[in-house]
């Protein structure tokens, strides 16, 4: 019985199909193809991916499939904003559907990465978020429909179908299918190709930062621990002491490129998300030990645009920000409004 990941051609599932491949020969990917030319280098692992949306899986597509890794998804507030009918289409209807359809075709395990992003709003000077008590005030549609979508996957757990939530920190690191519209990525690219960042929010809301390797570290947990350890359990997954303000890692961003300089915009304007999580869960339930740094997940993604011979309009432009992208292709006319591909 074999693992799937829908999303699989995104920024985070071209990694973690790798690292699982690393460690079994039964993985196989989803994903519709939104940002399959979004890539900077080679991704051998594409042969494993069947192109298909997820709002048209039928249990006939996940035969012989144990576990479904659910990654794909319209994966940012920007993007969900795009047109909020459709992010709830996709997000939540679609990742019910999927669930499901999987859980018709006999899938055991399935693995849903929400966000921390349902956390909202919380008072800087409170504790740190918890997966159960503390308060969810999603703020954006992209943040509302994975809330939703969890509850409802959740409702479908039973002795043969079991749920798992993940709700990762912002995510950071290079991938081939690189994206700068997060956080920590967009701030080492302003660095490094314009020598300086220009904040657009006053610096003050906190941000908790994961590299997405260490964030394959903790889905594979999910995938192979035993049933009786992690059903129907949620997870922040995330770095002790990784909660930082914006304004820290941009600071951060600043002493990986000597010279360049760190300025505000003269329309910068507060940003109410902000939350600062706890990760005492998967530490001690999961013991969940991450490796990546900011600084070495900030040196890496330097080391290989230099490598790669990147340019600033590829690594600030649509090919590595995914509304732009999306817009382009809609502009071009190999996207319908729904994001289902034109012939």
């Amino acid at each position: 019985m074999g693992v799937l990941v829908t999303g699989s051609k995104g920024y985070i599932g071209s990694v973690l199909v790798d690292y699982l491949t690393e460690r079994s020969p039964k993985v196989s990917g989803l994903d519709s193809g939104l940002f399959e030319t979004s890539r900077l280098e080679p991704c051998p692992k594409d042969s494993l991916t069947i192109q298909k949306d997820i709002r048209h899986v039928v249990p006939e597509d996940l035969a012989g499939v144990s576990t479904v890794i659910h990654l794909a998804a319209l994966s940012n507030d920007p993007l969900g904003a795009l047109r909020p009918e459709l992010t709830s289409e996709i997000n939540h209807f679609g990742a019910i559907q999927l669930a499901q359809a999987a859980k018709e075709a006999g899938v055991k395990r399935f693995i849903f990465l929400s966000t921390q992003s349902i956390y909202g709003i919380s008072d800087p000077d409170g504790p740190e978020l918890d997966e159960e008590r503390s308060e969810k005030t999603p703020l954006t549609a992209y943040a509302k429909t994975k809330f939703l979508a969890e509850q409802d996957i959740q409702r479908l757990h039973s002795d043969d179908f079991f749920v798992v939530v993940l709700r990762p920190a912002t995510v950071f690191g290079y991938s081939p299918r690189l994206r700068t519209d997060i956080v920590f990525n967009n701030l080492v690219a302003q660095a490094h190709f314009k020598g300086e960042i220009n904040l657009t929010s006053d610096g003050r809301p906190w941000r908790p930062v994961i590299h997405v390797k260490d964030l394959c570290m903790a889905i594979s947990q999910a995938a192979e621990l035993p049933k009786s350890q992690i059903a129907s359990r949620v997870y922040n997954v995330g770095v002790e002491g990784g909660n930082y303000t914006v304004l820290q890692l941009a600071q951060r961003a600043t002493e990986l490129v000597p010279g360049s300089r760190l300025t505000f915009s003269s329309e910068a304007t507060p940003d109410e998300r902000s939350y600062r999580v706890s990760f005492a869960r998967i530490y001690h339930e999961l013991a969940f030990r991450p490796v990546w740094t900011l600084p070495m997940g900030g040196r890496e993604l330097i080391d290989k645009w230099d490598e790669l011979g990147c340019t600033a309009e590829q690594i600030l432009g649509p090919r590595t920000i995914r509304l732009a992208h999306l817009e382009e292709r809609q502009r071009l006319g190999s996207l319908d409004e729904k994001l289902y591909p034109r012939t």
